[in-house]
């Protein structure tokens, strides 16, 4: 199995070492993790373990952890015992009902952690799952993409913190991954005392709807009825959904890709957690025509009805048939790059892809639970990107087991060092 080392230069000069997986990698190459003694049996509950995420994360827990319990909650039986069989002996599919403060209760007794894949997040009122975690001593993860849900979640902290209840929230790739990379971005550059962090940019990209399943779908058209709220110089500002297009350079493997405003959790985390003045997110997919008619949508219809989730449902039915056919030839590519400009004129960037968006998915939260596991998350409701030690003791190992199976992951580099065609000025000195 091919390797190769990245390495983050710690606070101290000292650099850290990751092994990351190559592009020949999978699912089905992920090295085994270690667990503390008290954790190694722990029992998980994955809600919406029948689907595309949840399904995903179970299946890298079990390669991760082979000794962990691994619960399957969900409401298809048939599906359930579909995702146990792939598992094996220690897994069991659980029925319940997460709109359902009785079965959700029922299924959350003996369990250690909870994670919480069972969206969509948008258009939601309530943290059902997170009030019966706590309420139920039990750990806490979700997947959460919704700005509302996640600062929704970050309310019960108080709760948690009597409990004694770890949880993170938008604890996925995007948001999850991201905002680790864009943390120790920061932390880099704040190390080196040369500049301060001015702005902060999240570009993702995905090829078709990247194998994730009609959750996917519905939340990029729920996305499509917010306001994108974005922060200039401090200033909270808003913007229109999938506007302000740009042409961004993804690197090996993807090239050039348009992107587009969204209204993501991790712009307003970021700014506040990690004191960024500007920050923004964009999003872009291919075939390029999915970009025009997301953009079409934001015209044609009315804001009222992209937040109106049985109207949006109905709209999944109607395009899932075509979006599967499409990602047939699309394939399921992706990408995320991050940005860091600084007062001192320098550019720092991150970049993370995979060839599979259903398995990348998966393998990043996985990562984020076994932080859990690890006892590395204090009681409390946390974004991923708080300081070290309080929902991530040890981001850098978080980063090396969710870039398994990259096959370009880099981090703190100048732009020019990994666009795709990078231009030589004259004497190795490049634009």
């Amino acid at each position: 199995m091919a390797r190769f080392c990245l390495q983050l230069n710690a606070g101290n000069g000292i650099p850290r070492n990751l092994t990351i997986a190559s592009a020949k990698d999978s699912a089905s190459n992920i090295e085994r993790v270690e667990l503390p003694e008290k954790a190694k049996t722990s029992r998980i509950l994955i809600l919406g373990g029948t689907g595309r995420v949840g399904g995903s994360t179970a299946l890298a827990l079990n390669k991760f952890c082979p000794h962990l319990r691994i619960l399957v909650g969900g409401r298809n039986r048939e599906k359930g015992a579909a995702v146990v069989t792939k598992l094996g002996n220690n897994s069991e599919f659980v029925e319940v009902d997460i709109n359902d403060s009785l079965s959700l209760e029922k299924a959350l007794k003996g369990v250690d952690l909870v994670v919480h894949t069972a969206g969509p997040f948008q258009q939601s009122d309530k943290c059902t799952v997170l009030e019966a975690a706590i309420q139920n001593k039990v750990a806490y993860l979700d997947v959460c993409d919704d700005s509302s849900s996640a600062q929704r979640a970050k309310s019960y902290m108080n709760r948690a913190l009597d409990a004694n209840i770890p949880a993170i929230t938008t604890g996925g790739i995007y948001p999850g991954v991201s905002n680790i990379m864009a943390a120790e971005l920061v932390r880099e550059v704040k190390s080196e005392g040369k500049g301060e962090p001015e702005r902060l940019r999240f570009y993702y990209y995905t090829a078709g709807s990247g194998g994730a399943g009609p959750t996917i779908l519905s939340t990029s058209f729920l996305l499509l009825g917010e306001e994108v709220v974005a922060y200039n110089k401090g200033e909270k500002i808003k913007l229109k959904p999938y506007s302000g297009m740009l042409n961004i350079d993804f690197g090996r493997g993807i090239g050039k890709r348009d992107v587009f405003l969204l209204n993501l959790p991790e712009v307003r985390s970021t700014h506040e957690i990690l004191g960024v003045p500007t920050v923004s997110a964009r999003f872009g997919t291919a075939p390029f025509f999915w970009n025009w008619g997301m953009v079409a949508m934001t015209y044609l219809l009315p804001a009222e009805t992209l937040r109106d989730r049985s109207k949006v449902q109905q709209l999944v039915d109607l395009f899932d048939p075509l979006v599967r056919k499409v990602d047939a030839i699309a394939g399921e590519k992706v990408s995320m790059r991050v940005d860091l400009d600084c007062s001192d004129g320098k550019s720092r960037i991150g970049i993370f892809s995979h060839r599979k968006l259903s398995e990348s998915v998966g393998i990043s939260t996985a990562a984020f639970a076994l932080a859990i596991l690890e006892g590395s998350t204090k009681p409390g409701v946390w974004f991923p990107e708080e300081p070290e030690g309080i929902a991530v003791e040890a981001r850098e190992v978080l980063l090396g087991r969710a870039a398994q199976g990259t096959y370009n992951f880099i981090m703190n580099k100048a732009p020019w060092m990994v666009e795709t065609n990078p231009k030589e000025i004259a004497f190795g000195i490049y634009n």
